[in-house]
């Protein structure tokens, strides 16, 4: 009976009302602890200075590494659980086949793009030429007389803008030489110590999890290995499909630019594969040089590209990616859409790319953060009293 009597005082206490069972309260002071350190963590920002730029020098090797990962670990796996193949054996037979595999790109594919890009360059002042032709031919089309002064402005201030974005251009390179240097030695050291990287990735990958879980709390333990479980799923199914669709679509377009004989199609079509890695977006970017050529090619050229695009996007819209990547990552278009427009406005091309990833990790552990806290908190009782009895209120795979 006392301890009821105490019990219903606390509940009583203003204090507790108005603050620590108060959604608002806890919700504002949650915002306030946000901020504090993120105002901390700007003040000391010398401090980690040292940190950002050694992380800043070890995460390209890791992420090439860790994105080959997730495309090979699930072949080593499979054949040491299905045929007990030691995990060393299948990582060099790998190994091997990739480098054959690279061997045979730089000796086939990779000339064949290398003229087509060299024609393109050079034969690129002829398109313009062609293009600025046809432009003054349809600005004096007697029909256009009304509307001719507003056409000739924009032509001109998108000549001007042309113009001062590529001496800009050129001025930047000129000014920031060291930095070329530097992303040069950047680029040798990642390809040098990503395959090191990879192989004990590979080798040790499989006991990350069991490593990391042993330093949470005995109590929270079978949660944590559950969460790192969840995040490697997100980012293995995201990293493979779109890798996957990605390949595919170079290999549809490829086909159909051989199919109907448009100019420089191999390397149209490597484009669009390495720039459908940008989702939604990518595809119609890498179709902006092809709409281009196919118009200086002629009008029935134009024709034949729209079929190609109409039939590579309803392969992939209905047989692609529904069969690689299915509903895996569960994020509704709209969401995806809005994050890629505020990524690219922060981070620009590297923002986009790993903006849904990033935020698939986030969405994760804020879902197993506020689950755990609905239940140790007063403020969802009454929802837990409704609720079917569950062993697992987490969340459900991304």
């Amino acid at each position: 009976m006392e301890d009821k009597k105490h019990e219903n005082r606390y509940r009583d206490n203003i204090f507790v009302r108005w603050f620590l069972d108060n959604r608002f309260s806890i919700v504002l002071l949650n915002l306030l602890l946000f901020f504090l350190i993120i105002f901390v963590f700007n003040k000391i920002s010398f401090v980690l200075n040292p940190f950002w730029t050694f992380f800043n020098a070890i995460l390209p090797p890791i992420l090439v590494a860790a994105i080959q990962y997730y495309l090979m670990n699930p072949v080593v796996d499979f054949l040491e659980r299905k045929f007990k193949v030691p995990r060393l054996v299948t990582i060099i037979v790998l190994f091997v086949l990739v480098l054959g595999l690279l061997i045979w790109i730089i000796n086939s594919l990779v000339p064949v793009v290398q003229k087509q890009t060299e024609s393109l360059i050079k034969n690129w002042p002829d398109y313009w030429r062609d293009a600025q032709n046809s432009v003054n031919h349809l600005l004096h089309d007697p029909r256009l007389n009304s509307v001719r002064s507003n056409i000739n402005d924009a032509v001109a201030d998108a000549q001007s803008k042309i113009f001062k974005n590529g001496q800009d251009s050129v001025n930047l390179a000129i000014n920031n030489l060291s930095s070329a240097v530097n992303v040069v030695t950047m680029i040798f050291m990642t390809l040098l110590t990503a395959p090191f990287v990879l192989f004990f990735m590979l080798k040790d990958g499989h006991r990350l999890n069991p490593y990391l879980t042993k330093f949470a709390p005995n109590k929270l333990k079978p949660s944590f290995a559950s969460l790192l479980h969840d995040i490697n799923y997100a980012l293995s199914s995201y990293i493979r499909g779109q890798i996957t669709v990605a390949f595919w679509v170079g290999v549809m377009f490829a086909i159909g630019y051989s199919i109907i004989g448009l100019n420089y199609g191999l390397t149209l079509a490597v484009l669009a594969g390495f720039l459908n890695m940008i989702p939604y977006f990518g595809t119609f970017i890498s179709m902006i040089p092809v709409v281009i050529l196919a118009i200086m090619d002629s009008p029935f050229m134009l024709f034949k590209v729209a079929i190609v695009f109409m039939i590579e996007q309803t392969i992939e819209g209905r047989v692609v990616s529904p069969l690689v990547m299915g509903n895996k990552m569960n994020m509704n278009p709209v969401t995806t859409i809005l994050l890629l427009i505020g990524a690219s406005a922060v981070s620009g091309l590297w923002g986009v790319i790993f903006a849904i990833p990033v935020y698939a990790v986030i969405k994760i552990i804020v879902t197993r953060v506020f689950n755990y806290y609905r239940t140790i908190s007063h403020l969802y009782e009454d929802e837990f009293e409704n609720e079917p009895d569950n062993d697992d209120k987490t969340l459900t795979k991304e």
